[in-house]
């Protein structure tokens, strides 16, 4: 693994019982780039996601998050990114706003008023979580993984459910991020997101990289037809 990887991911193998989830993964992601996963059901990214955010523990391989190994320091690990899971778990008996003081009392550092109006929940931070929409409940989890500006995000279908301006300015944000110097790791089913927002694209499929392309080099045949180019080739193989 690279020292100087924002994100290293190294021979990583992960199995449940006699399924093979993922077989040894490689890549890394550097400070200042956006990279997207993307890959068909099942092809492996929220598993590959699950052990990076040191939810799941590998059964091979190494994962780094800034240098820090997610499996001998967590904590230390989980210190360093942000993360908006799928499905966010949130505190429904909370407003975002006590949310967001949550976090950054235990982050220690944080701009709780730009968080609510990057995600445009200003109007709404005083209400109820419990009250929240689906994509108010998005806004909210993107908003805490982000308040404390950390050197990594890593997102899993972090965008869906977003409205319009709300995803603009998100967006924007990230980029304006990665600018700054941060690492992003999106993982999305969009590819039009992938091709207007990514640097890179990290393909998975039955649980091995098919493809690690820059997303400028990808050429006029676009990104759909490259993706469905390698999962043809993977079934075949």
């Amino acid at each position: 693994m690279s020292a100087d990887a924002a994100i290293s991911v190294s021979g990583l193998k992960k199995v449940y019982g006699r399924v093979e989830a993922v077989s040894q993964v490689d890549f890394q992601v550097a400070p200042g780039e956006f990279a997207a996963l993307i890959g068909h059901n099942g092809a492996g990214k929220s598993t590959t996601l699950k052990i990076l955010t040191s939810q799941l523990l590998p059964t091979e391989g190494a994962v780094s998050v800034t240098g820090i190994d997610v499996v001998a320091d967590p904590a230390g690990a989980r210190a360093a990114f942000g993360y908006v899971p799928e499905e966010p778990a949130l505190y429904d008996y909370l407003t975002a706003r006590e949310f967001l003081e949550l976090v950054v009392e235990i982050r220690g550092t944080g701009d709780i008023d730009a968080a609510l109006a990057m995600t445009g929940l200003g109007d709404d931070a005083d209400r109820l979580i419990r009250e929240y929409s689906q994509g108010m409940r998005r806004k909210t989890a993107l908003a805490a993984a982000m308040v404390s500006r950390p050197p990594v995000l890593i997102l899993d279908e972090a965008l869906n459910g977003l409205d319009p301006p709300s995803a603009a300015r998100v967006k924007a944000w990230l980029r304006s991020a990665c600018d700054e110097g941060a690492a992003v790791l999106l993982s999305t089913h969009v590819l039009e997101t992938v091709e207007r927002l990514a640097d890179r694209v990290i393909m998975l499929a039955h649980g091995k990289v098919v493809a690690d392309e820059r997303v400028a080099d990808i050429g006029q045949s676009g990104l759909e037809n490259l993706f469905l180019e390698k999962i043809a080739s993977s079934l075949e193989g």
